[in-house]
């Protein structure tokens, strides 16, 4: 396993992207993002400019969390949530495992049908067209979620935790295929860095500084990909060097 200065890995392994949240109308209500769930990852939103809120259900519960330019939250696996753009929100999203969210970690809170199987969620959430075409798709994509998230609050509601019972079981299948994929982007980002911090920790207590000569400075000047559509808005995306297996 790598030490420090083997690769263009942002500190602690963790991925980041400046989302512009969705200014479009729900269905019902005001404008935001896909409600969705990460498996393996944690998440935090630092607010750049505008306001909101982020809901969020786990088994703990429901909470609502006010945003405004300054803003940090995060949440652990477990922890579906949706972004509400209160007008111009603008965030920038700090992901465990050098962006896994952004790269399979996320299943988005469907109705039942389409998480029956990996093939019906698929073919629910792919995103067809290009311009205000693939926009659209987005959105319909969004509001389907937003049904089965309507659901499964109501049944929180009545049943409390079990109500996510059947939905994390269904996310779970969904995602198994891709887990070799997780684990190299794991590996190689945040576990090679924990590694490496242990290597320079040990290091110190005798006094050898040669991992200190292996240092290196890592740069992007741009977002490596720029209005993607995400799960909560468009996308400026820094990819850090760790890919696929």
């Amino acid at each position: 396993m790598g030490g420090f200065g083997s690769g263009a890995v942002l500190p602690g392994g963790i991925g980041v992207s400046k989302v512009t949240v969705y200014d479009v109308a729900t269905q019902a209500g005001p404008p935001g993002g896909t409600p969705h769930v990460h498996l393996a990852c944690a998440e935090g939103y630092y607010v750049l400019a505008g306001t909101g809120t982020v809901e969020t259900l786990n088994t703990k519960g429901y909470t609502e969390t006010p945003l405004q330019a300054g803003t940090m939250v995060w949440f652990e696996p477990g922890t579906i949530h949706r972004l509400i753009n209160g007008g111009g929100l603008v965030i920038l999203a700090l992901m465990a495992n050098s962006g896994l969210p952004e790269a399979g970690d996320a299943v988005l809170t469907l109705p039942p049908r389409h998480l029956a199987d990996r093939e019906a969620y698929q073919r629910a959430t792919a995103l067809s067209g290009v311009g205000d075409a693939r926009t659209t798709a987005a959105i319909a994509r969004r509001d389907l979620a937003l049904q089965g998230y309507a659901d499964l609050r109501e049944r929180y509601e009545s049943d409390g935790p079990t109500a996510l019972d059947g939905f994390f079981a269904a996310a779970i299948r969904i995602v198994q295929p891709q887990l070799a994929d997780w684990r190299h982007r794991w590996e190689q980002g945040a576990r090679r860095l924990a590694d490496a911090t242990g290597t320079a920790l040990d290091a110190l207590e005798i006094g050898d500084a040669a991992y200190l000569e292996r240092a290196e400075v890592g740069r992007l000047n741009a977002p490596t990909e720029s209005g993607r559509h995400g799960m909560c808005g468009w996308l400026d995306i820094y990819e850090t060097g760790v890919t696929r297996a």
